[in-house]
């Protein structure tokens, strides 16, 4: 274990035993919050500390259409704080995201799924280190079109069986014989996206395995839009796009029937946030670890994402990680501690994403 990760993992045991108590000011409405002095080794101060008349530049995201909502939410608060940093966000796909991050294009890499080994021996190959930073939980939606009458509840098994790529299944009653001879008109993110790789891995058991007879779009409003509009159609994309179209779509409970006496679950703050319902995963943002270093704005963006973090992903109907980790991470990140800020999180490991 590194000397950073230990640190980082003694100040989760400090925490626990109330050594943090009193450490950590409440934020103003503003984003800016008071100076902070964590005993023996960090002295930070938690806040933006730069005036808005000072900063200025330009940051530069890409990659999830999952995680944008909450980046743009993000990028919106800070830009208001210091109108002359530009910040753009756009929407390739965590995979695509990965491409420009990794080749040292782009500031900060949205993602829905941790960094691959492949994507992390390219940005190596490139020179661009990278900074792992959790932001917040989300589960996977698979949704049906509202007037579907006779889909409650699916296991992995059967989307396994649906979404494999040598599926035999074109009709519902291909999945239960007492559903409906009607053709299952399929709906789903693009092979670029992060919610792809996860819902490949988790559910078929291949990282990128999946039938390619499906409409697939990096847009989730796209994928709203096409449920809606077909009777028999089924798709999956992240819970967010569900809770802000719910008038729109029907959610499917989702069980694990590799677990004995599981249950069917619906996806819910509680449930995702808990990891019990099957399909709940981490999100991410990727920060280039040297433009952090040399580029003032981009540190006090990443600064202003962590301490309004917490806040902005339940305002977008996304599930926060707890309050503690977006300080402690903050903390850290101020301290020069920029290794080990998954492990804050307590949940590394519950995730069943691809590596």
């Amino acid at each position: 274990m590194s000397l950073n990760l230990f640190t980082v993992l003694l100040c989760i045991a400090m925490l626990f035993i109330g050594g943090f108590a009193g450490f950590f000011m409440s934020s103003s409405s503003s984003g800016q919050a008071g100076a902070t002095t964590v005993t023996f080794y960090i002295t930070e101060t938690i806040g933006i500390g730069t005036s808005t008349a000072q900063l200025s530049g330009s940051v530069e995201i890409d990659g999830s259409s999952t995680v944008y909502p909450i980046t743009e939410a993000v990028a919106e608060e800070f830009m208001k704080l210091h109108p002359n940093v530009r910040v753009t966000v756009g929407i390739s796909g965590t995979g695509g995201g990965f491409k420009r991050f990794v080749s040292g294009e782009t500031d900060i890499n949205d993602a829905s799924r941790p960094i691959l080994k492949t994507e992390a021996e390219t940005a190596a190959k490139n020179g661009v280190g990278w900074i792992e930073i959790p932001i917040a939980i989300d589960g996977l939606a698979v949704v049906v079109n509202p007037e579907n009458d006779f889909v409650d509840c699916l296991t992995i098994s059967e989307l396994r069986e649906i979404w494999r790529p040598d599926s035999s299944v074109k009709f519902w009653s291909d999945v239960r014989p007492e559903w409906p001879e009607e053709p299952i008109r399929l709906y789903g993110p693009g092979p670029d996206s992060g919610t792809f790789d996860y819902f490949t891995e988790r559910v078929v058991g291949k990282l990128k395995s999946s039938r390619t007879d499906y409409v697939a779009s990096e847009d989730d409003n796209v994928l709203v839009a096409s449920v809606e509009s077909e009777k028999y159609a089924l798709g999956y994309f992240g819970y967010a796009y569900y809770v802000n179209n719910k008038d729109r779509l029907k959610v499917v409970k989702i069980r694990d029937d590799a677990v004995p006496s599981s249950e069917c679950i619906l996806p819910d703050e509680e449930t995702i946030t808990t990891f019990t319902y099957p399909l709940a995963r981490p999100l991410f943002i990727y920060v280039n670890r040297e433009k952090f270093e040399k580029k003032t704005e981009l540190r006090e963006f990443v600064y202003f994402y962590l301490e309004n973090g917490a806040n902005i992903v339940k305002t977008v109907h996304y599930v926060p990680l707890s309050d503690n980790y977006y300080r402690l991470a903050t903390a850290a990140l101020k301290s020069g501690i920029t290794n080990g800020l998954y492990e804050l999180t307590l949940i590394k490991g519950k995730d069943l994403g691809p590596s």
